[in-house]
């Protein structure tokens, strides 16, 4: 995480009081990883957080003269960072305001020096996350599948505001490197967990789709990927879902049914938390308490304190997953695949179970405001969203402000 400092001062302002008062007030603010940067520009966006630093009044016009470059630089709101001495916040309004004339947007860092600090941590991790997805190449195997009709995606948009690209993969060219897989070393704790003889003959056919998806990984060079995985029934009468936990478990990010808003959400939150997230869908909501079931056959298994194998929920075969995570707080999220609006709540994790009707891993879910639950009532991003293991609504709304 790095933060850079651009000051900006009248030459009007006696330099040697300008400078005391900023030495004062960067030290109260007790910034790690911060770099004041004078009279050179040339690194403006470079950085996890870009903030102009007010430091008098009279500088309107300087920002004005530089602001075609900085607008080049950065496709971010312009941080306006001002202690109030010196005219700087007047000034910090001013400029503020020219901004939002243009189309352009803004905000002025200015208040407690804790709550300044807070701010700008949260705008720098936000930031380093932003870095992170730049460059990222995410493979879709196969089409979304076909009861996904909600779940488009408009990569151009994603490409422009995100810097992740997506690749097409077949189907036909991951199931041909499935069927010449030669599995060899079955991870003993899978073997350990083998409870049904159904169970223990399918571990070489999830360990065979487990190495051709880290080959396919390697062949393209992804960050992740979605696979339609309902295809692997019949043509290999098997599941990914235990691949796919340990792929998510391994750094990479591996999703469902080929849903493309589903693996940007993932990979947003992976980019910000370094887990993937539960892929999963809401089986069940009370609207009166706010309390929701959410389940799906596979969870990372970095996100779980222990889990089960069993077979796969709606066929029957292969292997699906059954997750514990340990109860506490969460965050439901999903973003649209065309980047227009996302959802981000916060909640906890109050209890897992394990009934056979379902999905094998269900989490009961309480949101803390029990009124957004009508989002999924009236307005829903598709049936997919990612269950997270930690409060972080802020830094989620702060990445795709």
């Amino acid at each position: 995480m790095d933060i850079a400092i651009y000051p900006l001062t009248s030459p009007l302002h006696d330099h040697t009081a300008v400078d005391a008062a900023t030495k004062q007030f960067l030290e109260s603010l007790q910034l790690t990883h911060s770099e004041i940067i004078e009279n050179d520009f040339a690194s403006f966006g470079s950085h996890s957080l870009d903030m102009i630093y007010v430091r008098t009044g009279g500088t309107e016009g300087i920002f004005k003269e530089l602001l075609p470059q900085l607008a080049r630089l950065t496709r971010r709101p312009f941080y306006l960072l001002t202690s109030g001495k010196s005219n700087s916040l007047a000034a910090s309004l001013e400029i503020l305001s020219y901004l939002r004339n243009n189309g352009l947007r803004g905000e002025i860092l200015h208040g407690t020096p804790e709550s300044v600090r807070r701010r700008i941590t949260l705008l720098a991790q936000a930031g380093e996350a932003r870095k992170k997805l730049e460059g990222c190449r995410l493979g879709v195997i196969g089409k979304p599948s076909d009861w996904l009709i909600a779940s488009g995606a408009n990569r151009i948009i994603i490409k422009q505001q995100l810097g992740i690209e997506f690749v097409d993969i077949s189907m036909d060219e991951l199931i041909s490197t499935i069927k010449c897989a030669q599995a060899s070393n079955i991870p003993q704790e899978w073997t350990e967990k083998a409870h049904s003889e159904n169970i223990k003959q399918s571990l070489k056919g999830s360990y065979d789709i487990y190495i051709s998806l880290k080959e396919i990984i390697e062949r393209y060079h992804l960050t992740g990927f979605t696979i339609r995985c309902f295809d692997l029934l019949s043509a290999v009468q098997n599941t990914g879902c235990l691949a796919l936990a340990k792929l998510n478990a391994e750094g990479y990010v591996a999703g469902c049914e080929g849903d493309i808003p589903a693996l940007l959400s993932m990979t947003i939150a992976h980019a910000l938390l370094g887990v993937s997230g539960f892929q999963a869908n809401p089986a069940l909501l009370n609207p009166e308490s706010g309390e929701m079931l959410f389940a799906h056959c596979t969870i990372p298994l970095n996100m779980v304190g222990r889990y089960e194998l069993d077979t796969h929920f709606e066929s029957g075969i292969g292997i699906g997953v059954r997750g514990f995570m340990q109860e506490g707080p969460i965050t439901i999220f999903k973003v649209a695949g065309d980047l227009s609006r996302h959802y981000a709540e916060e909640g906890m994790l109050t209890r897992s179970q394990s009934k056979p009707d379902l999905c094998r891993t269900q989490q009961i879910l309480q949101l803390r405001d029990r009124e957004k639950i009508n989002y999924f009532l009236t307005s829903p991003i598709g049936n997919h969203h990612i269950i997270l293991p930690s409060h972080c609504k802020a830094l989620l709304d702060e990445i795709l402000c």
